[in-house]
């Protein structure tokens, strides 16, 4: 008989650890998100790590500005950020309060509220894609700048909350280059996913893209 997900919330500790521990031990993690529209529940499977002023890929890496600010505040927060015009991604905040760093997350498998994610994610061909990709998650939990610095580990019911879920064994964690990520950032290995999980985004390299206006 499988045991169901533990549904106690993760607390500051777990968050305030270097981002290279953190990111693998999110797998399997379950991410509540609630909005007016009603609650979702998302299985991650896919996360990148950033990490801050050590790491070119990161917006951090040049120093805190009014868009990254969230990053240098304390572990556990969410840090939204609006990309090429169009799109939300969504990260969590890591380390000392003061350095940066932080997981971007990238795919999830919705365990509650597919309903409501298929409303948002209408261009979605099968449940496994609703979170598929980190913009893709993002648009399906309803995320967006207004959630930029909230406190992931309020209890269940807040608007955001992450809960311990069942940790995807370390054997089925895999990692490899980090996608999308341009120049000396896009050599580390720091994408991490659980192997042969459907819901896990295909890798790409980095190809310059040209802003929509």
């Amino acid at each position: 008989m499988i045991a169901a997900p533990d549904r106690t919330p993760l607390t500051r500790d777990f968050f305030d650890r270097p981002v290279l521990e953190v990111a693998p031990d999110l797998l399997g993690r379950l991410l509540v998100c609630t909005t007016p529209d009603g609650p979702i529940e998302l299985r991650l499977t896919e996360v990148e790590a950033y990490d801050g002023p050590n790491d070119p890929g990161s917006h951090a890496y040049r120093g805190r500005t009014a868009r990254n600010a969230v990053m240098f505040g304390p572990p556990g927060h969410v840090y939204v950020y609006f990309t090429y015009g169009m799109w939300h991604c969504m990260n969590l905040v890591c380390g000392p309060e003061g350095t940066a760093s932080g997981v971007l997350l990238r795919a999830g498998e919705i365990t509650k509220g597919a309903e409501l994610a298929r409303k948002r994610r209408l261009s979605a061909r099968h449940d496994r894609e609703l979170a598929k990709g980190p913009a893709r998650l993002a648009t399906a939990l309803g995320v967006d700048r207004s959630f930029d610095g909230t406190d992931a580990c309020a209890p269940e019911g807040s608007s955001m909350t992450l809960l311990r879920g069942t940790p995807a064994p370390s054997d089925q964690v895999l990692n490899g280059p980090r996608t999308g990520v341009a120049g000396d950032g896009g050599v580390h290995p720091w994408r991490f996913w659980i192997t042969n999980d459907p819901t896990v985004s295909p890798y790409r390299a980095h190809t310059p893209r040209r802003r929509r206006t």
